[in-house]
């Protein structure tokens, strides 16, 4: 067989630089996105994760697979999930305040949120090619 490249075709972005380095870290290993993004993102995608300005130049810090995608009322978010997002955080009402200034608008708990999460791929042969 040919080897071929391993290419993912989607992308977690993240616009707030601080977040690089708790992705770097594992520190960060899910995303909760406002909405229903259970149609774009599923369990096994493989995605690149970014870093970077909007509409800006960003950072590729490693590729990932999808381990699960959960929508869910963000006040029905456990301390664990909000964690695994935002390790500064543990608190409903500290993700809404947090997702009100990331998204600029008023977010409550009664809004619906995507929960993803995800795990680095590791690559033993250095290369990002697959057979």
């Amino acid at each position: 067989m040919i080897a071929q490249p391993l290419l993912p075709t989607f992308a977690l972005n993240f616009y707030n630089p601080a977040v690089a380095d708790q992705l770097r870290t594992h520190r960060k290993t899910a995303t909760i996105r406002l909405g229903d993004k259970s149609g774009k993102y599923r369990k096994g995608m493989i995605v690149t994760v970014l870093c970077g300005a909007r509409f800006g130049q960003r950072e590729r810090i490693f590729d990932a697979v999808i381990d699960k995608v959960e929508v869910k009322r963000l006040a029905d978010l456990s301390p664990r999930e909000i964690e695994h997002d935002n390790p500064e955080l543990r608190r409903t009402h500290e993700l809404v305040r947090f997702l009100s200034q990331l998204y600029n608008r008023e977010v409550g708990e009664d809004d619906i949120v995507t929960v993803i999460r995800f795990s680095k791929i590791v690559d033993s042969n250095n290369t990002r090619f697959t057979v």
